[in-house]
């Protein structure tokens, strides 16, 4: 089922358990993510980002992305991450996706604000979701390397900060720098648990930690504990597709569609370790915000019909 941020996400920040975000950017990668959170009961995020556009266009994803959430048996958001340009924010919600990520964080404080604002404005009138970035999350999505060569704790997101921006921006939930980065790691990471706790516990919207590939399972576990409700993986996925084609790729005489299953099958492995990590296995099961409980509507429309009988 196709649904928006909020729900998938409040229920992880009032249970303490992660939902994965997972970039999807072919037809494998897709497959491979919905087979995991069906076969596990999770609810999973499901996108693109800006800088990934150029392996496959916003339309294309839109074509496969929307349609798949809407069969799957369990809750999906179609979400724009880092989207970088107004204009990709928007068509991203002309499209159908249910979730943007508007991410201005390079930008003075009071520009992001007031840009992050006005989006999500734009982003509620579509019944959408929107997410902001706080501090600043170094290296490149989707890139092979994270660049960890400056002191990375000058971009760490300040938690006084950070309720005045939930405040003022009105998103629905916050992508936090402490210690993370995008891409692969050069040098193992330090995460501030300690400010993601202080965080969580200053704003009340759901947190969510950027450049997750390439960090411990205890470190996962431990920032969600913390607060973390929303955990970025793309990295791992990506490269266990390439991994796995390899291995299938014995002599000249295969063609692709020897491969596509490999794929799917890598990824499907590796989206399921991730969920099972985060404890979000059999979430997706239970009811989400935004459906109807069919015995409390027959309940409510039973109490009208006997309030205008008279009863």
């Amino acid at each position: 089922m196709l649904v928006n941020m909020n729900e998938v996400l409040y229920p992880a920040k009032k249970n303490k358990y992660g939902v994965g975000l997972f970039n999807a950017v072919s037809m494998e990668l897709a497959r491979g993510i919905i087979q995991a959170a069906e076969q596990t009961g999770s609810p999973v995020i499901m996108g693109t980002a800006e800088v990934l556009l150029p392996y496959c266009p916003l339309e294309e994803v839109s074509y496969y992305l929307i349609p798949m959430a809407k069969k799957a048996r369990v809750p999906i958001v179609a979400h724009l991450d880092h989207g970088l340009k107004k204009e990709t924010c928007i068509k991203a919600l002309e499209l159908g996706f249910t979730s943007i990520m508007y991410d201005c964080s390079t930008d003075s404080y009071e520009d992001n604000v007031r840009k992050v604002r006005e989006m999500a404005d734009i982003a509620h009138s579509y019944g959408a979701t929107i997410e902001g970035e706080l501090g600043h999350v170094g290296g490149v999505e989707g890139g092979t390397g994270a660049d960890q060569e400056e002191d990375p704790t000058k971009y760490y997101t300040d938690p006084e900060q950070a309720y005045d921006f939930v405040t003022r921006t009105k998103v629905d939930a916050l992508a936090i720098a402490v210690g993370t980065a995008h891409g692969a790691y050069k040098l193992p990471p330090k995460l501030d648990f300690n400010r993601i706790e202080t965080i969580a516990n200053t704003v009340d919207v759901p947190l969510v930690l950027h450049g997750g590939s390439g960090l411990t399972d205890n470190d996962f576990r431990t920032a969600i504990e913390k607060g973390i409700s929303k955990v970025n993986i793309f990295t791992d996925i990506n490269i266990a597709a390439v991994e796995a084609e390899f291995r299938a790729f014995t002599d000249m005489n295969k063609g692709i569609t020897d491969l596509i299953p490999a794929a799917v099958e890598a990824i499907r492995k590796a989206v399921v370790e991730k969920l099972e990590l985060f404890n979000s296995c059999g979430r997706g099961l239970q009811q989400t915000p935004g459906e109807i409980d069919i015995n409390d509507l027959v309940a409510k429309v039973t109490a009208e019909v006997l309030k205008h009988m008279g009863k």
